[in-house]
C-alpha cells in the first residue's frame, strides 16, 4: 500500500472545537460491555450536553488505533481526563467545549480506544467482536452471530500484541491532554 492510498478518518467532538485524524485501519473494531466501561459512560452521559456513548444494549463502541497513527488536529485545550478513581489504569479523555468523550487510553498502553460515536457514520468499519460480555445488563443476549466474548479474547490480545511487534514494542506517551473534567 502506498503512503498516497492509506485511509484517514477524523473523529471529532459533537461541536467540531476538537478534532483527531487516524490514519490506517483500526486494530479492532470492538463493542466493550466491562462495569468500569459501562459505569464511566453513564457517568460521562450525565454532562451536561454530552452526547451517548453507551449503546442501547449497554456496549461502548470503539475503534482501537495504534497511538503513533493517531494525531490530533485541534482543540487541545479542551482535552481533560476523567478516571473512575484516582487510581484508575484508565482514563477517558474529554472535549470540555462539548462534553464529548473522545478517547479511552489505558496506562502504559500502545493504543487509543477511540469512541466510535466520534467518527462520521460511513467511516465506522463493522464491529470485529464484543468483549467482556460477562458483565453485560441482565436480560440482554446476543444472536447476531458477532463474536461475543466473556473477556478480553486470545483474538482480541493477539490483534494488539502484533500492533505492538509492529510498532518496536514503544508506547508513545500521549502529552497534549491537561486537567482533569469534574465528577
Amino acid at each position: 500500500m502506498t503512503s498516497s492510498s492509506v485511509r484517514l478518518r477524523t473523529a471529532a467532538c459533537t461541536c467540531g472545537q476538537v478534532a483527531f485524524e487516524t490514519r490506517g485501519e483500526p486494530i479492532v473494531t470492538a463493542a466493550c460491555y466491562c462495569t468500569s466501561c459501562q459505569t464511566a459512560g453513564q457517568n460521562l452521559e450525565a454532562r451536561h450536553g454530552a452526547p451517548s456513548v453507551l449503546e442501547a444494549d449497554g456496549g461502548t463502541g470503539y475503534l482501537l488505533f495504534r497511538k503513533d497513527r493517531v494525531r490530533c488536529l485541534r482543540g487541545q485545550a479542551h482535552l481533560r481526563e476523567y478516571r473512575l478513581t484516582p487510581a484508575s489504569k484508565t482514563r477517558r479523555v474529554v472535549a470540555t467545549c462539548c462534553n464529548a468523550p473522545i478517547f479511552l487510553e489505558f496506562s502504559g498502553g500502545h493504543w487509543l480506544s477511540i469512541y466510535k460515536d466520534r467518527f462520521a457514520k460511513a467511516d465506522q468499519p463493522a464491529l470485529d467482536m464484543r468483549t467482556m460480555t460477562r458483565d453485560r445488563r441482565p436480560g440482554v443476549e446476543f444472536t447476531d452471530g458477532l463474536p461475543s466474548y466473556k473477556t478480553h479474547s486470545g483474538r482480541f490480545m493477539w490483534k494488539l500484541l502484533t500492533a505492538w511487534a509492529a510498532m518496536g514494542f514503544r508506547a508513545p506517551k500521549i502529552d497534549y491532554v491537561s486537567g482533569t473534567v469534574d465528577p
